[in-house]
């Protein structure tokens, strides 16, 4: 069975890129653009990680981040934060909201396959 993954990002075509990247990893792509979508498709499908960009309409991805971890059916889903912000402010939200890793945009195809793979093999 394919791994799922949920992608989170108000930008559509940053969605795009990432979805045609991940398809090559033989992926099932989900995508959300805010954070109430995502939320509740998390909820729905129970993904194996999800990659969540911080500033998003709705709920920020903090607050996505934060429902996830303390909700104990989702709380083992690796979360992987996607922001253009510094990396010092990311790691420091990336810890208050325990999420698992993050990845500063623009990265390239292979940093962000090493890190899905590095959680969900």
């Amino acid at each position: 069975m394919n791994k799922k993954i949920l992608v989170v990002d108000d930008e559509p075509d940053i969605l795009k890129v990432i979805t045609f990247r991940l398809k090559k990893i033989n992926c099932e792509i989900f995508t959300a653009i805010d954070g109430l979508d995502a939320l509740k498709i998390a909820q729905e499908i129970k993904p194996d990680i999800i990659l969540l960009d911080i500033l998003l309409p709705n709920m920020d991805g903090r607050e996505v981040c934060l429902n996830i971890k303390n909700n104990p059916e989702l709380k083992n889903i690796p979360i992987i934060f996607m922001t253009a912000s510094a990396i010092s402010d990311t790691v420091r939200i990336m810890k208050e909201c325990f999420a698992d890793d993050y990845l500063i945009k623009p990265f390239e195809p292979e940093e962000l396959f090493e890190k899905v793979k590095k959680y969900i093999g």
